[in-house]
């Protein structure tokens, strides 16, 4: 499969993303209510993405977003240089002192174990990204004169403000315009989506913004929130996926728009918050290929996994130009990433390939 990527002589950056990036607070094994220490970590649905090409696959990578001028936003650039993506593309916005004018989000999330699910508790209103307007980011310099090889933006940021729509319509278009392949994971968070028209604004967003997505990435329901497409014969509690149903679902999308190159949408089947099954399937040129199955897949924490699945998937699309091992590259990474704590990875692309070799756990020495 060619995907016309710019050669990589012509840009600065393979891949960039566009999204808010949180400071994470993580009471461990406890929970938010009763903590009284939390580890920090940084993340975002889009940012976790270009953190794990550059992390885990050496990618040269680099985060559009904007960031309160203070000292948290000074641990967060720091927590993105630790990663190794390029920080030189954030906005550094003036504030007040108190975040009146803005403030930098915070996201307390805990693990959840066994019969308890991991919750996720947002802090993030009036932040310096959700106010930023086209005009605030240079996209005809960064993809225009900087050159970006692949963009990948989302649904997270997509809902977070009025702004923040029109922001990614106006970088997604840009980068079309400089023969930029773009993904777009849809991410369908309905408490986001609430305060600026509900569902059918997430609808009419989304089905904007696909008109001009190369790759598009979403579980079942987002799809069908976002997108309105339905999905046959799932029960309402996902405990059992209808793979047929999700096969037909793809077909109809890659239909519906035919500029998708790629369409994938990771499986999981959660059995307890500790313990789900996990694959993934991914449509290009009218075939569909299936990852491998990790059932019984023991999970430390499940925050991040989908974004390490969008990562492996698009290290395979631009490295090999074959689908099927690009979705086994995603399912792999996805899997390990959601056996150590954090939104990000800690794994290194032999790890990913081994997984994908059929390696077992046995202990390194």
């Amino acid at each position: 499969m060619d995907l016309k990527l710019k050669k990589a002589e012509e840009c600065r950056y393979d891949a960039v993303s566009l999204g808010e990036i949180m400071l994470r607070l993580d009471p461990g094994e406890g929970r938010i209510r009763t903590a009284r220490a939390f580890r920090a970590w940084e993340g975002g649905g889009e940012y976790n993405v270009i953190r794990g090409l550059r992390k885990c696959f050496g990618m040269r990578t680099a985060a559009i977003t904007a960031f309160a001028d203070n000292e948290v936003g000074k641990l967060m650039e720091d927590f993105i240089m630790q990663g190794g993506v390029d920080t030189s593309l954030i906005k550094w916005v003036k504030t007040d002192g108190i975040g009146r004018l803005c403030r930098n989000g915070l996201n307390f999330t805990e693990r959840g174990f066994g019969i308890r699910g991991a919750v996720g508790c947002s802090d993030r209103a009036n932040t310096a990204i959700s106010q930023m307007k086209p005009d605030d980011f240079d996209f005809e310099y960064i993809f225009g004169k900087l050159g970006v090889r692949w963009f990948h933006t989302g649904g997270i940021y997509a809902a977070l403000s009025e702004q923040s729509c029109e922001t990614v319509i106006a970088a997604i278009k840009t980068a079309k315009k400089y023969g930029t392949i773009i993904s777009y994971d849809l991410n369908y968070r309905p408490s986001m989506w609430s305060a600026i028209g509900g569902q059918a604004k997430a609808q009419e967003v989304n089905k904007e913004i696909a008109k001009y997505v190369d790759v598009m990435i979403g579980n079942e329901e987002d799809f069908t929130a976002c997108l309105g497409f339905k999905i046959e014969g799932n029960d309402a509690n996902l405990k059992k996926l209808n793979i047929e149903g999700y096969k037909k679902m793809i077909n109809e999308a890659a239909k519906t728009y035919p500029n998708f190159k790629v369409v994938a949408t990771t499986l999981r089947t959660v059995k307890t918050a500790t313990v789900n099954d996990w694959s993934a399937l991914c449509w290009a040129e009218g075939e569909i290929y299936k990852a491998k199955d990790y059932n019984g897949l023991e999970i430390m924490d499940r925050v991040g996994g989908g974004d390490s699945f969008a990562s492996g998937l698009i290290y395979g699309l631009m490295t090999t130009g074959d689908a099927e091992k690009a979705v086994n590259y995603g399912a792999a990474h996805g899997a390990l990433a959601m056996t150590t704590p954090g939104d990000t990875t800690m794994a290194d692309k032999s790890e990913v390939e081994a997984i994908m070799g059929g390696a077992g756990a046995r202990v390194k020495r």
